[in-house]
């Protein structure tokens, strides 16, 4: 089974709608996927909206003191958002 693709929105530093799409595994090869970026850019909030996608609720394991801490809270160019969302596909090959 691996990760084929996430999409999110609104949780934690993603106000817009986000797709990562992953490579699948190719002649029996597994593929390898690295996030990259400044510091501050959100790369471990794409490990956090994972664990929350999979059902993780404990916000001291998503790095946050409250539930409203995932949530997209506003940016000088972006209000508040009410709604955090994160979908997966899984493939199962």
């Amino acid at each position: 089974m691996f990760l084929k693709r996430i999409d999110i929105q609104g949780f934690k530093s993603f106000a817009q709608k986000t797709t990562l799409e992953f490579l699948p595994p190719r002649d029996g090869k597994n593929s390898l996927t690295v996030v990259v970026g400044p510091n501050g850019s959100g790369k471990s909030n794409v490990s956090d909206a994972i664990r929350w996608v999979m059902g993780e609720q404990r916000m001291k394991h998503l790095r946050g003191k409250k539930s409203e801490d995932i949530i997209f809270s506003g940016s000088d160019s972006k209000g508040q958002l009410g709604v955090a969302s994160v979908a997966m596909i899984l493939d199962n090959r």
